[in-house]
């Protein structure tokens, strides 16, 4: 097994996961009981966006961390690089 991998964004990431998953469960709950589907939708909505977050920060937090640590210190350039390939990753 794999070192544990830990970053201090991961609660706030975990956080976000056990929003969607409260907003899931309210999804599937309405389907069952029938509810009108926009509301539905609404709350689907939510559940992308909390998975959403989740996978930014998750994506931010590599970027910042890992990569950073794989390749060394890096210039103010170099910073600038990384701030525009974070910034990019809003389009994924």
């Amino acid at each position: 097994m794999k070192n544990k991998h830990l970053h201090r964004t991961h609660p706030e990431i975990i956080k976000r996961l056990k929003r969607a998953e409260g907003h899931l469960a309210n999804v599937v709950e309405m389907i069952r009981s029938g509810r009108d589907c926009l509301e539905i939708a609404q709350q689907l909505h939510a559940v992308e966006k909390a998975i959403a977050g989740a996978k930014k920060t998750l994506v931010h937090d590599h970027i910042d961390h890992c990569l950073e640590h794989a390749i060394g210190r890096v210039s103010r350039t170099t910073k600038g690089r990384l701030d525009e390939f974070k910034e990019i990753t809003k389009y994924l």
